[in-house]
């Protein structure tokens, strides 16, 4: 989740609803420069006996936190607290229960995001190996209740904490519990941007299934093979879900504008703290009318703030984030931005990849982001076909795309090979979370703590 600092006082206040949308048209970028950021999550845990480190205990994640400057990397406080760290590498941030978040920088290629992601863990694997601290690549906690898990000091998380509660019932475990691996890409207009919103979200399914890894809740197999996405079902209805509107005939910056107006806010910042503004209107903040801040009207970084509390598939803020992955480790955090940038950063694969979903009603579009979390590959996608029919032939899109970028690395490979990890789950018919179970039914005998030798980074 997005780490707030104050703006140093360019923040200018918006005054209508126009200023709302040109926000988004502002994000428009010529194809030269359309860049790639790769946002990955890994759980910390104690390798002396798998707890999750609290933020102040000693060797923790504040701790952690310090030992990683070594690097370069720079302190963001709030109040007293170190909450994040900024460099060249983009942001290293703490999600709820303290998973370490690394927020790339916009790059120009795989190859590029590849060795980023690659230095990103050599660094916490050194200070991890000082303070005895592992870290875990899984989309859910295998083994931890909610009581089991520390709460980091930032002010926006005890506000969605309180808040979570009253408008689902597993948004806390979305929280606590789990971990993920996004992508943001750029666009180039409007219909671009709505082209490839539109084949993103219709595919986010397919990601899910092929990066499924949270088989297990508290030791036991849960019966989803992503149970972290399934968590998203029951979070919040209001900031969640395939967004119909998407599809339809003039969708555009104005109608993303007016559902993200519809999310119920979480909070204003305000002079180094967040202001609980749960469940009010930002409609109301537009107007003057925030009960919290009467008189005052929004900023260009409340909008910001704002946009970052919304959760669909696909969310857009001046970029595209892809939504639908669960956490893993290092050869899947390069996958999953090598199968987006293949079918969205090439014009002949986007056009190619949307004839593959452009005919899909939105109830079959619902059924299956509805059924995917517990099915995987085998979740239903109308004509009495399977994800995984289409599976093959989305990588290969994907690779052609890919392949006509031709961006190279120093040995004249290009970024095709990045695919690796997908091409051997779909020629195996099996997810990373279907292998996990067979080993808990296997050699592991029901004992899950196994997960922390063998999905370690």
């Amino acid at each position: 989740m997005s780490t707030r600092t104050d703006s140093g006082g360019d923040d200018p206040v918006i005054e209508s609803r126009d200023q709302l949308i040109a926000a988004f048209a502002k994000g428009e970028k010529p194809r030269d420069r359309w860049r790639i950021g790769t946002e990955h999550e890994k759980f910390v845990y104690s390798r002396k006996d798998h707890h999750a480190p609290a933020y102040e205990e000693k060797g923790g994640i504040h701790t952690l936190l310090i030992g990683l400057t070594r690097y370069g990397w720079n302190p963001v406080f709030e109040g007293e607290n170190i909450i994040a760290l900024s460099g060249s590498d983009g942001t290293i941030s703490l999600e709820p229960a303290g998973q370490l978040e690394l927020s790339g920088a916009p790059l120009d290629n795989l190859h590029q995001t590849c060795a980023e992601t690659g230095r990103h863990l050599e660094q916490v694997k050194y200070v991890g190996d000082m303070l005895g601290l592992g870290f875990l690549g899984l989309g859910m906690w295998p083994d931890k209740t909610r009581a089991d898990l520390p709460i980091m000091p930032k002010g926006r998380y005890d506000i969605m904490l309180r808040h979570m509660p009253r408008v689902g019932s597993l948004g806390l475990d979305m929280m606590l519990r789990t971990c993920t691996i996004q992508t943001n890409l750029d666009y180039g207009s409007e219909a671009d941007m709505a082209q490839k919103f539109r084949v993103s979200l219709a595919l986010q399914p397919l990601a899910t299934a092929l990066f499924a890894n949270s088989p297990f809740t508290e030791g036991k197999p849960n019966g989803f093979l992503s149970y972290r996405s399934h968590i998203w079902s029951d979070t919040d209805p209001h900031r969640t879900g395939m967004l119909p509107f998407v599809f339809e005939d003039g969708f555009g910056y104005e109608r993303y504008a007016d559902y993200a107006l519809d999310v119920p806010m979480y909070f204003v910042y305000r002079d180094g703290r967040y202001i609980d503004a749960a469940g009010l209107s930002f409609r109301d903040f537009l107007d003057g009318r925030l009960s919290v801040l009467p008189g005052e009207k929004p900023t260009e970084k409340d909008w910001e703030d704002h946009l970052s509390t919304a959760f669909p598939e696909v969310r857009m803020k001046s970029f595209l984030e892809m939504r639908g992955a669960d956490g893993g480790p290092w050869n899947r955090i390069c996958a999953l931005p090598a199968l987006w940038v293949g079918l969205l950063y090439d014009q002949g694969a986007l056009d190619a990849a949307w004839d593959v979903v452009k005919d899909w009603s939105m109830e079959e579009r619902q059924v299956l982001r509805d059924s995917v979390p517990k099915l995987g590959l085998d979740a239903p996608i109308g004509g009495g076909r399977k994800l995984r029919d289409i599976a093959g032939q989305v990588l290969d899109i994907a690779r052609s795309g890919l392949a006509a970028r031709a961006r190279l690395n120093g040995s004249g490979d290009n970024e095709t090979g990045y695919l690796g990890f997908l091409d051997e789950v779909v020629a195996s018919g099996k997810t990373n979370a279907e292998r996990l179970l067979e080993r808990y039914h296997g050699e592991w005998q029901g004992d899950v703590g196994r997960v922390y030798a063998e999905e370690s980074f």
